[in-house]
């Protein structure tokens, strides 16, 4: 079997050194790199199953990184952030990330992270085992195909990633049913434990934009649900 590739963009050697011994330990294949434009040439001529992009690289930051490899790809992106600072977050997971660590980070939550995230991707390219049927489900101009996993709106197809198609799948299952933001941390980024919720905040924003601003209801102190 071939080991998982990351692709980990860090500036500090000791962080960058380190992060690829223990990855490596863990069975990842793992190419590193210095700065922002070399993690693109390396994203672009590797073909990583995974990048792993701290926010403050040299040449090309992070966040901008990762909106060029989403322009290219729905490859998964985790972001590393040397604070818990709100706008990296935000900033980070709107330019495309599916989620982010803060450093210093334990060895053993960044592994799980990154199955976490690998999980939900290849569920997402094989169709979700856990769906029952093959049933299309419509809602509005808005058709979703769980077997193919794919979406349309109005006939015309949408570009989701892994992790917006899990969390519309989530909502489409329980259309009209007010969704926790813990249960859609447990359900879509498989955190058994906590989650930081601007995680699932800033992906509704991002699925809002794709099928409709007027989709997704939030109910304050409670959480998100579909129009039915």
């Amino acid at each position: 079997m071939t080991a998982t590739h990351v692709l980990f963009v860090e500036d500090d050697d000791v962080i960058r050194e380190a992060t690829t011994l223990a990855l490596e330990r863990d069975g990842f294949q793992v190419t590193a790199a210095p700065d922002g434009l070399t993690g693109l040439d390396a994203f672009r001529t590797k073909q990583p199953d995974l990048a792993l992009l701290d926010v403050m690289v040299p040449g090309l930051d992070g966040v901008s990184l990762c909106r060029r490899i989403r322009d290219e790809s729905t490859v998964p992106v985790i972001m590393v952030s040397a604070r818990a600072d709100a706008i990296d977050v935000v900033l980070g997971l709107e330019a495309g990330a599916d989620d982010y660590v803060t450093k210093p980070f334990d060895g053993a939550v960044l592994v799980a992270r990154i199955r976490a995230v690998l999980r939900r991707f290849r569920t997402a390219s094989a169709g979700d085992p856990d769906d029952e049927g093959g049933a299309l489900l419509a809602f509005g101009d808005i058709a979703i195909d769980p077997e193919g996993m794919e979406v349309t709106r109005a006939g015309e197809r949408l570009a989701l990633t892994p992790t917006e198609m899990r969390l519309l799948l989530e909502f489409a299952q329980a259309p009209g049913t007010v969704l926790s933001r813990d249960r859609l941390l447990e359900r879509v980024w498989d955190y058994e434990w906590g989650g930081d919720t601007r995680v699932v905040d800033v992906h509704v924003q991002r699925l809002r934009a794709k099928i409709g601003q007027d989709r997704i209801d939030t109910v304050r102190g409670f959480g998100y649900k579909l129009r039915a």
